[in-house]
């Protein structure tokens, strides 16, 4: 009889998609039985290990920094982390380009001539 079964894989009750990892044998166990593949769910999430340099605007950190709540998310949940992120930095450069209000210009004097 045959160990795979079709739509499951490569080994009998394994998911489609997910991949088992064959795992090391310790050489200290000679008579042991072979340990049991452990299956890896590639579409699980797992962190990206992108570094993010400080920036020294904190307003820009801050954005970055919320990149990293993407790390712990599903793929498809990942456009919710950069949509925020991307309309954050966008408005901080906006902000950048924004002229300063004019400062109020004093009312003008009026004008005491009485000359007779």
């Amino acid at each position: 009889m045959s160990d795979s079964m079709p739509g499951f894989g490569t080994a009998a009750g394994t998911a489609p998609g997910v991949t088992p990892v064959a795992v090391a044998e310790d050489p200290s166990d000679e008579g042991a039985a072979p340990a049991a593949a452990t299956p890896v769910d590639p579409a699980a999430p797992a962190p990206l290990g992108v570094v993010r340099t400080p920036t020294g605007n904190a307003e820009v950190d801050a954005r970055l920094e919320r990149l990293a709540d993407a790390d712990h998310l599903p793929a498809d949940g990942h456009i919710e982390v950069y949509e925020d992120v991307h309309r954050g930095l966008r408005e901080a450069l906006t902000a950048l380009d924004a002229r300063p209000a004019p400062a109020p210009v004093p009312a003008p004097m009026p004008s005491y001539n009485n000359r007779s």
